[in-house]
């Protein structure tokens, strides 16, 4: 019996043995191999000039099974921080997708949502002129003074509502189940959908009031017409792209995060909640016009006391 216990404590100092010998290998490992030390954003350049696959394929994820139409890389040198502003289920991240295929430029953001980071977006939190864009949904004096343009997608407020409750309760592609709609007796979706329309009035009607360079974009534009839609947000980009890779962008347009249609068999919008939409819908209506037009916009959105609209219709702590 004592011979077995001496084996058993001869192993068992033989196996302590291997594995610090295994820490001290690893430790050497990383303090001389300098590309273990790199900041992230760094890495992440490191990665990017390994070739088209590699970032997806290192990270993990479906990005792995993105065919991007060209390496992506950083804005050497960096340009103007540029703002791809929307209310969130616009199309955001659709068009960041479409701009680092037809550029093989990243695209930033001033959030850091580690599912987009590892599926196609390994630029998320960076915020300046390093990357192409950087996609924001804040609105404010505040986050306007910090871009030098910017680029505004605005999409029909019934369908961007949806869109973003469809997000909350299934992911970037899943779909929010029929009960969800009457939950709490229906009370849960009617403060979702006042909360979320005075937030697209008020995200659109602050942006358009930017001072700095702005690009409009209407996501049902986008849908009906890409490739000019495109065109047009690559020249106010001031990014000149190959043919081909143009090419390739309409090809692979779709990407991973493109939700699929599933129409509900009934109207979740009551008579009450269309009522406060439409009306945030024709106060946003009448400053888009105003800016197409080449009036004051800021002007115009002062004089409207949108802001009682929002009074009206508080909840509090949302925004």
């Amino acid at each position: 019996m004592r011979r077995w216990w001496r084996w058993v404590a001869c192993a068992s100092g033989w196996l302590a043995l291997v594995y610090v010998f295994f820490l001290a290998f690893v430790t050497l490992v990383s303090l001389t191999d300098p590309s273990l030390t790199r900041p992230h954003a760094q890495q992440a350049q490191v990665i990017a000039a390994r070739g088209t696959w590699s970032f997806g394929t290192l990270r993990g994820g479906r990005g792995a099974r993105l065919p991007w139409c060209q390496p992506l890389r950083w804005l050497d040198p960096p340009g103007p921080a540029t703002a791809l502003v929307s209310f969130p289920g616009s199309g955001n991240t659709w068009v960041r997708y479409l701009l680092q295929q037809a550029t093989g430029y990243y695209s930033g953001s001033v959030y850091k949502d580690y599912a987009l980071m590892k599926n196609g977006f390994p630029a998320e939190s960076v915020s300046n002129g390093s990357v192409v864009v950087v996609k924001t949904h804040e609105w404010g004096p505040e986050m306007r003074k910090v871009f030098s343009r910017a680029v505004l997608v605005v999409r029909d407020p019934y369908s961007a509502i949806q869109a973003e409750f469809n997000r909350q309760s299934g992911g970037h592609i899943g779909h929010a189940q029929p009960d969800k709609y009457t939950r709490d007796g229906g009370r849960y979706w009617e403060k979702f959908v006042t909360t979320k329309a005075l937030a697209w009035m008020n995200t659109t009607l602050d942006w358009l009031k930017f001072e700095g360079p702005l690009h409009l974009v209407f996501y049902e534009d986008l849908l009906d017409n890409l490739p000019e839609e495109m065109r047009r947000i690559l020249e106010f980009l001031d990014q000149e792209v190959s043919e081909s890779n143009f090419d390739c962008m309409v090809r692979h347009q779709d990407g991973i995060y493109k939700r699929r249609r599933r129409p509900l068999n009934f109207d979740p919008f009551t008579a009450k909640l269309r009522a406060l939409v439409d009306r945030c819908r024709r106060l946003v209506d009448r400053a888009v016009r105003e800016m197409l037009a080449g009036g004051d916009v800021s002007l115009v959105v002062n004089n409207m006391n949108y802001a009682n609209v929002s009074k009206e219709n508080h909840n509090p702590g949302d925004r």
